[in-house]
């Protein structure tokens, strides 16, 4: 077995002085034309998003619904293979949360394919997310998402006055007895963050939002992190920071420059 997964993520943490993940979003119908004739263009995508960020990241956040189809799936283990050539941890963005023999296969799946870590949905209680616990995953459960109507269940008071998302964090925090249990916190409900940082001191957190959908920079650095730990996330705003008419090395040197952004900005916050 290797390190556990918050181990792994510290010393990558360190060693590039950032806590940037780079969310690998890749969509067809945006594919640059100079790729569109590969052969799997979305892994070409990722390996050049890859190459131009890997300095300034801790992390990639590949999300599985932009490869859930057979040449999908084949560009996604590239993808994950050639991050990890490049000392890059891989958080698999899957989502996934269901019971029994599906939940233990959602797990082997992850585990299979080689990610590092996945996002999964609490919704359906313990034994949805045990199969993933019990893996050689890093476990980031969605707590307060950064989407617009995650207000309309996460923020809603339970019967004991605490809003569902503080239910969750304290959940989170009992299933983390081996160590491995992260949070999604989005960057867009800054206050929600802070309180839930508050409530479960040393839970990393995976906060995405910062990027195109605006949330705040500052507050994803001094909440997000747990003892230096954590990721900040932006996709679109790194991935597709190059003009469509730019050619190739223009176009992905801009990801570059936008991942570098981030972390100085994110860094004078730490």
């Amino acid at each position: 077995m290797s390190d556990p997964f918050f181990d792994r993520l510290a010393a990558r943490v360190e060693a590039v002085d950032s806590v940037v993940s780079v969310g690998i979003d890749p969509r067809l119908d945006r594919t640059p034309s100079f790729l569109a004739d590969h052969d799997l263009p979305r892994w070409a995508f990722a390996r050049r998003v890859i190459d131009a960020t890997h300095t300034h990241a801790a992390a990639v956040k590949p999300n599985a619904a932009f490869f859930e189809d057979a040449d999908g799936w084949r560009a996604l283990r590239e993808t994950i293979a050639y991050a990890h050539g490049k000392d890059l941890p891989v958080v698999l963005d899957a989502k996934r949360g269901d019971v029994g023999p599906t939940a233990r296969q959602y797990a082997q799946n992850v585990a299979d394919i080689g990610a590092d870590a996945v996002t999964v949905s609490p919704y359906m209680g313990r034994d949805s997310v045990e199969p993933f616990l019990a893996q050689d995953l890093g476990v980031f459960v969605l707590c307060r998402t950064s989407n617009a109507g995650g207000a309309d269940l996460q923020d809603r008071d339970l019967v004991t006055g605490e809003p569902v998302y503080e239910r969750v964090a304290a959940l989170a925090d009992l299933w983390n007895d081996r160590e491995n249990v992260g949070l999604v916190v989005g960057a867009t409900a800054p206050a929600e963050l802070e309180a839930i940082r508050e409530a479960v001191p040393d839970l990393p957190f995976l906060v995405p939002g910062v990027g195109a959908q605006g949330g705040a920079v500052e507050a994803a650095a001094e909440f997000g992190l747990a003892d230096g730990v954590g990721l900040v996330n932006s996709s679109r705003g790194i991935i597709y920071a190059g003009d469509e008419h730019d050619a190739e090395r223009p176009y992905f040197a801009a990801a570059g420059t936008a991942a570098k952004r981030l972390k100085r900005r994110l860094n004078e916050y730490r």
